[in-house]
């Protein structure tokens, strides 16, 4: 009986490749997998069926390892590659039992063993199906992943291979063409760990595109702020994950990525003391400065703050922070002494002693930019 059918090969192949075509849908697309290939793999794996049942040949799973592997290529869905296989069978057992009675000595003994056989056979094939279609789709995953990594890494540097441009690796990330845009930096906790985990994710929900990259010791990102109010939903996203982040300003042109990069490490450079918190570069331009130049900044703290910095602990830190609120509440005392929680008068003494101890006046501009400028510099250098 076997041998009979497979003399009919050629039509069997066409036949189960058209069941497979009406009963799943992804099959039925042209383009994706042509129908010469599908029925040229529906004639081959019948074929094997077939021969194992008319010689005992042992049925080789590698076609099937190969199907799984072409299917993950092609993006046919797992759930739809089985289902394939499914409906094969289905029509390769009906064709045997229509094709029984012209063999007497088919008894129906023998057809409810073969059904037993060729189910069996049948969960090898699958097995071997889903098992290479998940390799090749991890390594499909790790070349993808491993292409994008270089082209965000192509944005951060400008540096291209070939003839592509800034504009087309944005459309391949699925950025749009322009801005504006900002760029992310946030420090890496331990190297492999992502500070900002899923924020790509979140970020695509909102409608803002983005593309990452991992680094050793930073995890960087690009992001469209075509939408309005997408900054602050940017920024909301990226506090809650209780990382520390610097933000660049906004930018239109990606020429400008590399550029905007340095501006957001140096944002996070910026950002005061060891825990979470998110910098960005427009909020404190001096502070960002400060921090783009710390040999010279450690010099001006020494310069403008040392014989304060000299002071036994408790009094040079009540000195620091009345000057630091005085500086945030815009030179008024009074709003100073309610931060403080002391009166006005007390501010104002303290002050005194600052002017007294660095010889700088608090009413020159030019000694209370120098001040400001050492404080912020203090600030990244508790030391």
């Amino acid at each position: 009986m076997g041998a009979a059918l497979r003399e009919r090969l050629p039509e069997l192949g066409v036949r189960m490749a058209e069941r497979i075509r009406a009963e799943v849908e992804s099959y039925a697309n042209e383009s994706l997998i042509p129908f010469a290939s599908l029925r040229e793999s529906c004639e081959g794996n019948a074929d094997l069926v077939l021969r194992h049942f008319a010689l005992g040949t042992e049925a080789a799973v590698r076609p099937a390892r190969a199907t799984g592997r072409l299917r993950a290529e092609q993006g046919v869905p797992l759930a739809d590659t089985l289902h394939a296989y499914r409906v094969g069978f289905e029509f390769l057992w009906a064709q045997v039992v229509a094709e029984a009675p012209r063999h007497p000595q088919v008894t129906d003994a023998h057809l409810v063993a073969g059904s037993s056989e060729i189910w069996a056979l049948f969960g090898r094939y699958a097995e071997a199906v889903a098992a290479a279609y998940r390799e090749a789709s991890a390594e499909l995953a790790l070349r993808r992943e491993a292409r994008r990594s270089a082209l965000v890494e192509a944005l951060f540097t400008g540096a291209l291979a070939g003839s592509t441009t800034l504009w087309e690796v944005a459309r391949q990330l699925g950025l749009p063409e322009r801005g504006p845009y900002a760029v992310v930096a946030a420090a890496v906790p331990d190297p492999g760990e992502e500070p900002l985990p899923g924020i790509e994710a979140e970020l695509g929900q909102a409608q803002l595109p983005s593309a990452w990259r991992l680094l050793p010791d930073e995890q960087v990102g690009l992001v469209a702020l075509a939408r309005g109010g997408a900054e602050s939903v940017a920024l909301r996203a990226l506090r809650r994950r209780r990382a520390r982040v610097g933000v660049s300003p906004r930018f239109d042109s990606l020429r400008d990525t590399p550029q905007a990069l340095r501006f957001a490490r140096l944002a996070l450079a910026g950002l005061p003391g060891a825990g979470a918190g998110v910098a960005r570069f427009d909020d404190s331009p001096l502070a960002m400065l400060v921090a783009a130049a710390p040999a010279e900044t450690a010099r001006l703290v020494q310069l403008a703050l040392g014989p304060v910095l000299e002071l036994p602990e408790a009094e040079r830190a009540r000195l620091l922070q009345t000057l630091g609120h005085w500086f945030a509440a815009r030179g008024v005392a009074a709003e100073a002494a309610e931060r403080l929680y002391v009166h006005p008068n007390t501010v104002r003494y303290r002050l005194r002693r600052v002017e007294k101890l660095t010889g700088r006046s608090l009413s020159d501009p030019a000694a209370l930019a120098d001040l400001v400028t050492a404080l912020h510099g203090l600030r990244l250098m508790p030391r």
